[in-house]
């Protein structure tokens, strides 16, 4: 565990900016005893939020004044020439700058996309950045899904970097040297998939640094067939937010056929504890926070409509990356890597 962590959070991001993103730091902080957090947003509002919690001299929670906000409505390539005081983009800057070790924000996810893309570049060899994040499976570990967003259109080679560091992240969270790497498909079959897809499965199989598994079909994203499954952010940010639905539907409707059925309630009453681990599981305000990866440094990016308590995850999931040092690892895989093929092409 590091000694001090320092973390910026864009605090006007999302739906509900500092509603969400004020309680969520206060908690963070009382969490973790060497966690600072600089607040990125509009002084006077942060201020007020936080006298509202009595935590207006909290020493570890330190507000730097923004002028600007990125709005869900701004235009990523805007956001980045016309929005230089924004708390998104001062919160990336200080990350850049070393003052702070990730970025948290719920923000507009294009605009994050191409900011952080614009202020910390990529790490060596890595084509294309990537949105990665946990989904809960019927076995006890989750699954890393990615892309979610970042790259509608993928070539193989983003694809099977996509793969490399999956693994990485994977490798790291689940504390598993060999994790399962499989690719997202229409069918399991070798045959099936497009042009691109095929030829990612080819470098995958390729690759003496990648435990490949083939492909999975959507039916298979919660079964833990695979420690981690690539696909294109169009398509993984479909299935990630078809899981999310899916979830809240099954709770809302066994809870609402508990309500109108009086025969259920002293049966619910004994399920209870069973019902409340169930929703823990698949809650998606857990698994808040996909995190940017193959940046110079650590971004996490958290659900607009995020409540305070899904931004405490969010946070927690970039302590966790920091942690662990995770871009450093990716940097060292894909040099590992490198070599790999460098030494392929001499032979």
């Amino acid at each position: 565990m590091l000694t001090n962590l320092t973390i910026a959070l864009d605090m006007m991001g999302g739906d509900y900016g500092p509603r969400s993103s004020i309680p969520a730091a206060i908690n963070a902080v009382n969490s973790h005893a060497n966690l600072t957090l600089i607040l990125c947003g509009n002084e006077q509002v942060l201020t007020q939020r936080l006298a509202n919690f009595d935590s207006v001299s909290h020493p570890r929670l330190i507000i730097r004044h923004c002028s600007e906000v990125v709005t869900n409505a701004c235009e990523p390539a805007s956001a980045v020439r016309a929005k230089k005081d924004s708390s998104m983009r001062v919160a990336l800057d200080l990350v850049k700058s070393g003052e702070a070790q990730a970025c948290v924000s719920s923000g507009n996810t294009g605009a994050l996309f191409f900011m952080a893309h614009y202020v910390l570049k990529m790490l060596p060899g890595v084509k294309r950045p990537a949105l990665i994040s946990a989904v809960p499976t019927e076995k006890k570990n989750p699954v890393y899904l990615l892309d979610l967003g970042a790259n509608v259109h993928c070539d193989a080679q983003t694809l099977y970097q996509f793969g490399i560091m999956g693994s990485v992240v994977a490798g790291q969270a689940l504390g598993c040297d060999n994790p399962k790497v499989s690719l997202l498909n229409i069918g399991a079959e070798d045959i099936k998939g497009h042009d691109e897809i095929k030829r990612a499965a080819q470098l995958m199989q390729q690759c003496p640094h990648l435990n490949y598994s083939g492909y999975s079909e959507g039916s298979d994203i919660f079964t833990g067939k695979a420690d981690v499954i690539v696909c294109d952010g169009f398509v993984g940010n479909v299935a990630l937010k078809t899981c999310e639905g899916i979830a809240k539907l099954i709770m809302k409707k066994f809870s609402s056929a508990l309500e109108k059925h009086l025969i259920y309630k002293s049966l619910a009453f004994m399920l209870a504890p069973i019902i409340k681990k169930l929703y823990k599981r698949v809650n998606p305000d857990q698994y808040n926070g996909a995190s940017l990866v193959g940046l110079r440094g650590i971004v996490v990016k958290s659900h607009g409509n995020a409540s305070a308590k899904a931004f405490n995850e969010a946070i927690n999931e970039a302590v966790r990356e920091v942690e662990r040092q995770l871009p450093d690892k990716i940097a060292a895989m894909f040099e590992k890597q490198q070599i790999t093929d460098n030494d392929i092409a001499n032979d």
